[in-house]
């Protein structure tokens, strides 16, 4: 018994993951009898691109559910974890797996998007307010400079920083915890290396801009 509770841990990454795989950008897409996102504007699948298919519910379908996946790995952990013996650590790689999981899919040929909403949805588990301080992060950027791909990286930058400053405040830093989300932050940014040299070339597109 103490063996199989010694992979209790790697089990529930290896389930994060495969929820993490779960693209719903494409899924949605095809159930609303749209456009595979793939095929147009940056050929990303997730929620920006789907709006550029010009349907608002899509869009918006998706992106919750994109942050869903996220969040509920990381929360039956926290409600189930003590029971099986999974702390914090187990935690931080739920988490991680399953922003892996959206990014490397194993359901879509390893072929994901870039983990923005995943990515929110992991740190709304981690604390709720973590989660909004990044997403009114996001919110602020995206509304005034109308990039959503700027508000991104600004956001993926600051969620680490966040996270560390508030320790001792509104939450006890955990190291595992601040791994995972360095490495998120890392990820969102390397994800983002096209639409950084779009937005230094001025070539980046506007949210709300269709794509052909």
């Amino acid at each position: 018994m103490d063996s199989l509770v010694a992979f209790y841990p790697w089990l529930a990454v290896l389930a994060a993951y495969l929820v993490g795989s779960l693209s719903f950008a494409v899924i949605v897409s095809r159930a609303m009898g749209l456009n595979d996102p793939r095929t147009f504007g940056s050929k990303n699948p997730g929620a920006t691109n789907v709006l550029r298919s010009g349907s608002k519910a899509a869009a918006i379908v998706t992106l919750f559910m994109d942050a869903f996946k996220g969040w509920l790995p990381v929360m039956l952990v926290k409600w189930y974890g003590l029971s099986y013996g999974l702390g914090d650590g187990t935690m931080a790689m739920v988490g991680l797996a399953a922003f892996l999981g959206h990014l490397f899919p194993v359901f879509f040929r390893f072929e994901g998007g870039k983990g923005v909403a995943t990515a929110l949805g992991v740190l709304l588990a981690f604390s709720w307010i973590l989660g909004l301080a990044t997403a009114a992060t996001w919110l602020l950027i995206a509304y005034f400079f109308r990039y959503s791909s700027l508000a991104s990286l600004v956001a993926a930058l600051f969620a680490p920083v966040y996270y560390i400053f508030g320790d001792g405040v509104v939450w006890a830093m955990d190291k595992s915890v601040v791994l995972a989300i360095a490495v998120m932050s890392l990820l969102l940014i390397w994800r983002h290396a096209e639409n950084i040299g779009r937005l230094v070339k001025g070539s980046e597109s506007r949210l709300g801009k269709k794509k052909k």
